[in-house]
Order: C-alpha cells, then structure tokens, then sequence
C-alpha cells in the first residue's frame, strides 16, 4: 500500500472527530441561530422603521488623509452624503491608507502569522455611532469609487452614549463575506443581506480588504435602518441542515470559538475521556505538526476529544506563534490569563484590534507579559487603545529580545510614554503610524535603537522638527531599509539631504504629502544619486516633481519596482518613457492627476509595457 494512505486515514480520524465532538455538543439554541432558520424567517411589521446616518466616527484604523484636515478622512463617513451618487475622486469621502497587494511586496513588508482563520481577511476597520439604538432591519453603505471592499459588517451592543458602563460588550456579526473583484470603480448603494440580533445597538463597525481593487476604495456614508422593538420572527420550517453545524458559521468562526478558549482552557483536571485510537502509534513531531495547521479555537474543540490530544494542544510549542486579532471581539483578562501557561515560549503575538472597552485591562496585559514575554521577538499592538504608559514600561522591562512592535493607530498613549521604547536597543521594526510621539522621545530611540532596519512616522502630528529627525537617522540607524514619513508636515531638502547622505541601505521611502519639499532645491536628483538600492519611492501630491527627477531616478534607481508621483504638473510622457524602459522591476507607477499625462498616454504606455500597473484617477 502506498504510504500515502496511512496519512489519509489519520487526517480523516482526526477531522471526524472534531465534527464528531462539535455535534455532540451543539445545543438547540445554538442550531437555532444557524443560517438553516435564519433563511427560513421574516420579521413581522410591528414597528415604524427608522432611518438615520453615522452621528460620529468613534474609531478607525487607518485613513488617507491628514489629521489636521477633513480631506480623505474617515471623518467624512458623519452626517448625509457629501457626493453619492456622483463616482470619482472625491476629498469629501473616507479613504483608508492602502490599496491592491503592493504593500505586501515592499521591503517593509511582514511575514503573515500562520494559523489565521481563512475566514478573516480583514484589514483595517471604521466604527460608527448612531443617534438611536435599534434592531438593524438593514445597512446601506454609499461607496463613490472603487466599491468592494467592505468584507464584514458588526454590530455592538454598547451605547457609546450611555452615561452606564455596560457590563459585557457583545458583537455580533451582521453581515461576512469574502473579499470581491466589482466590475468598474462607479458609485453604488451597497446593501447586504444581515442577520437579525436580539439586542438593539447604534454602534456599527465596517472591516475591510482592499486587495483586490485597483485603487483606494472610496465611502461617503453609511445608512442604519432599524426598529425600536425587537421583531417577532415567524418560522417557515423548523428544518436543521447538516450544513448549519459546518466551519463556516459566523457564530462559530468570531464568538463562540474564543468562549471556548475561556472556559476549556481553564480545565485543570480531565473528565474522563475516550482512547487515544491510533494516534498512539504516530510519532510525537507528527502530532504536533498536523496540529499546527488548526487555528486556536479548532486547538480548544480538539483538546476534548482525548488525553494526548489534550495534551499536545496544550503544548506551549503550538503557540510559538500566536495572532488573536481575527477574535479580537472575545479576547479578553480572562482569555489572556487562560493562555498564560501555554505561551511561555510565544516568539510572536499579535494582540490588534483587541482590548478596547475595557475588554483587556492594563493589570491584565501586564500578569500576561510578565509570564509570556521572555521569549518574545514581534509583537503587534496596533489600534490597542487600552495601552497607557504603564504597558509600555512592562513591553520594555519584560520583553528583552523585542525586535518588532507596531503601535499603529494606538492614539491614546500619552507623549511621555514613548520614552520606555529607547530601552529596546535590540528593535530592528518599529511602527508609529498615528501615534503621539514626540520629537523628545523620538530622538532618543533613535539615539539607541541604532539596529532599527524599518521606521513608520507617517501620520505622527506631534513633531515639530523632522529636519533634525532625519539628521539623527542619517548619523545613528545606519541601517535602515524602509522610511515611512507620510503627511510629515516640515522636512525640508536640509534633512533629506542628511537622510540620504547616512542611510545609503534605504530600499523603501514614503515622502507623500510632504508640502515642504520642492525639486527646485534638487532634493530628489539627490535622493536618486545617493539611494541606488530604491524599489519604493513614494512623492505622492508633490506638485514640483518634474522631468529631471525622473530622468535622475532612470539613471540611478534601476531596481525601482513602485513609484507615485501623484498629482504632479511638470512630467512629460518622454521622461516616464525613459524611467520605464531603465526600471525593467517597476510593477507599480501612480501618474493620477498627472497633467501632462492623460489617457492616450496612458494607454500608449500600457501597450508598451504590459507589465506595469500604470494608474491614472480621474474626478467627475
């Protein structure tokens, strides 16, 4: 027989036994909520339906625009619509930061955790606050261009305008699916079907993935339709498929999975529990790897099933890697308390999006790192808005082998607290995207985390001086290989010259939105001559870039794969010709609102070079 076959029958034992063990355990409440009824149900017309728009944007991910302005922020997504049904390119909409897959081929980019659910594909996310709680009867989301990103939509059953605390924040899936390709960028209304929840809410949150567009998707505002009483629901059938116990179960995949975590891994004692069948025979590394390919809450089922699987889910060797971000709504003190004796040797750890509302306590967060953070290499924080000064001493004191931490959009740590990040010579990744840092404490991690190899700044408001910032880079993070520096608000050709001058390593720079900058000062011919190593290089809305610069980066920048130069006057088809055909990797070339590039250009260049992404957005 082929040894094939004996794998195949382990792989088909250990898949029935997890259905075996979720079936046996399903209860008639939790069928009840299964998409088998739910498609078999109408709401009864007790109630007058009510109508509004966002009230507030409460939070976000990640947007476009500055913040100092109202020009592609997530801010826009407040109030009625500022241009649907018009299509385009418009300041008035909310534009999050990225688009397509290009982010995840630069040099700054990250290596995905393994064991995140297929199912979560999310990338950034808005939450959005109505006047009135109500049963949602349906959501209608405006997207002006671009549309298709929005993979799920939530609702919470906290009012962010209630004077009371509540004491359990849920969140329950109102609409998922996955990310779609939409035919043209026009305008549309966007209106999922939804699931009906038993409790009223005026808070919604819209997650989504743009990497399948080919452009920043663009949404004008979001529409909440609902019912003050909840709706008596009316059976058609009473009938349970065999598909409604299937993986795909939203319940499943985001809620009950993390209650399952809290309360099997708190078992100190194992009831009695079946034989361990065949998988006595298989080695030990065997179990462990099949096992790595589950995810944490297909790890907690398994544990049930029998003894040695309980104990190789347990083993802290599973959870060298760990993201908790695609459960970010049921993570909690406890969860974390729960995991504390299995990640004892956790290298990564992913905690995005989790603990907001009190979900995760500071005292929590610390007993965890305390016991956990030894070990630790990478550690994702982003939009973590339970983070103050204290967390960050521990992250400092607790984690001494810390390469990697991401702060983005953590934009409730207060200034001062940036100063404990110095301590972590060792950090080669660093990432403040929307943070409060301060040129003080800036200087001083530059001063001595001298291995930093990736810097995000983009967005950080707080700094006055970025010339003398980049004069510190270029004398101390010798280097570098990826600068993000989007919307910094003061640099000037005396620190870009420093820059270029000390980080010659530098193979990525984001100098969008960077109104200080002008080609007159031949700050970018000396980008070009001095960083020969360039496959990134955005000068997003800088009007002076002009032919020379380019014609500098044809000569010089010959691995360049990505350049945007959005919103340029002064390009012409002849130097883009020549920055083309020297760029033999340029996969991405951003000419929107170009002047001097218009669509039979555009064409023409395509026709010529097939191989290269050349945009060209238009505003109607």
């Amino acid at each position: 027989m082929s040894p094939v076959f004996p794998m195949l029958t382990v792989l088909s034992m250990f898949y029935y036994m997890c259905l075996r063990r979720r079936a046996r355990t399903a209860t008639r409440g939790e069928m009840n909520s299964r998409r088998a009824i739910e498609s078999n149900t109408r709401a009864l017309p007790i109630n007058v339906e009510i109508v509004q728009y966002a009230k507030e944007v409460l939070d976000f991910s990640s947007h476009y625009g500055s913040e100092n302005s109202m020009s592609y922020t997530m801010w826009n997504l407040a109030g009625i619509p500022n241009v649907y049904p018009s299509s385009g390119d418009f300041t008035q909409t909310a534009v999050f930061r990225t688009y397509g897959t290009w982010w995840d081929h630069c040099p700054s980019a990250q290596l995905p955790f393994k064991r995140t659910p297929p199912t979560f594909c999310s990338q950034d996310y808005v939450e959005l606050a109505f006047e009135e709680p109500v049963y949602p009867t349906a959501v209608h989301i405006l997207e002006t261009y671009h549309p298709g990103a929005v993979v799920r939509i939530l609702a919470c059953s906290a009012n962010p305008y209630s004077q009371n605390p509540p004491a359990e924040v849920r969140w329950e899936i109102l609409w998922s699916e996955a990310p779609t390709k939409v035919n043209g960028p026009q305008a549309r209304q966007f209106t999922p079907c939804i699931k009906q929840i038993n409790f009223p809410t005026n808070l919604i949150r819209l997650e989504v993935n743009s990497s399948l567009l080919d452009y920043y998707t663009e949404l004008d505002a979001v529409v909440l339709h609902g019912v003050k009483e909840r709706p008596v629901l009316s059976l058609k059938s009473s009938m349970i498929d065999m598909n409604d116990i299937d993986e795909d179960e939203d319940e499943e995949k985001y809620g009950c999975g993390m209650d399952t975590i809290n309360k099997q891994f708190s078992i100190v004692t194992l009831r009695e529990l079946p034989t361990n069948g065949y998988f006595d025979k298989l080695p030990y590394e065997l179990i462990q790897l099949i096992l790595s390919h589950l995810t944490v809450p297909d790890l907690c089922r398994l544990a049930q099933t029998c003894k040695l699987l309980y104990q190789h889910c347990c083993d802290p060797l599973q959870y060298i890697h760990l993201s908790l971000q695609p459960y970010w709504a049921r993570i909690n003190d406890t969860s974390l308390e729960y995991l504390q004796s299995r990640c004892t040797l956790i290298q990564w750890l992913n905690l995005s999006w989790t603990g907001n509302r009190g979900t995760i306590s500071v005292s929590g967060f610390s007993r965890f790192l305390k016991v956990c953070g030894s070990e630790l290499v990478r550690l994702e924080l982003s939009c973590g808005h339970f983070l103050n000064e204290t967390c960050l001493e521990v992250i400092t004191e607790m984690c001494p082998n810390l390469q990697d931490l991401n702060l983005s959009s953590c934009d409730k740590i207060p200034p001062p607290a940036f100063n404990h990040i110095a301590k972590v010579g060792s950090l080669k990744r660093l990432i403040l995207y929307r943070t409060k840092v301060e040129q003080t404490a800036l200087l001083s991690i530059l001063n001595f985390c001298s291995e930093l190899q990736h810097l995000s700044l983009g967005s950080c408001v707080m700094i006055e001086d970025y010339d003398l910032i980049a004069s510190m880079m270029g004398a101390k993070c010798k280097k570098l290989r990826s600068l993000d520096l989007w919307r910094c608000k003061n640099i000037t050709e005396s620190g870009i010259a420093e820059l270029a001058s000390g980080c010659q390593l530098l193979e990525e720079l984001d100098l969008g939105w960077c109104p200080t900058l002008q080609s007159s000062t031949g700050c970018f011919t000396n980008l070009a001559r001095k960083l020969p190593n360039l496959q990134k290089l955005f000068l997003t809305a800088n009007r002076s870039v002009c032919d020379t610069d380019i014609e500098e980066l044809a000569a010089n920048c010959t691995h360049l794969r990505q350049l945007d130069i959005l919103g340029t006057r002064m390009v012409s088809p002849a130097s883009l010709r020549k920055l083309l055909e020297s760029c033999k990797d340029l996969s991405l070339l951003d000419v929107s609102f170009c002047s001097q590039i218009d669509n039979r250009v555009v064409l023409e260049l395509n026709a010529n070079f097939p191989n290269v992404f050349i945009k060209k957005s238009f505003t109607q």
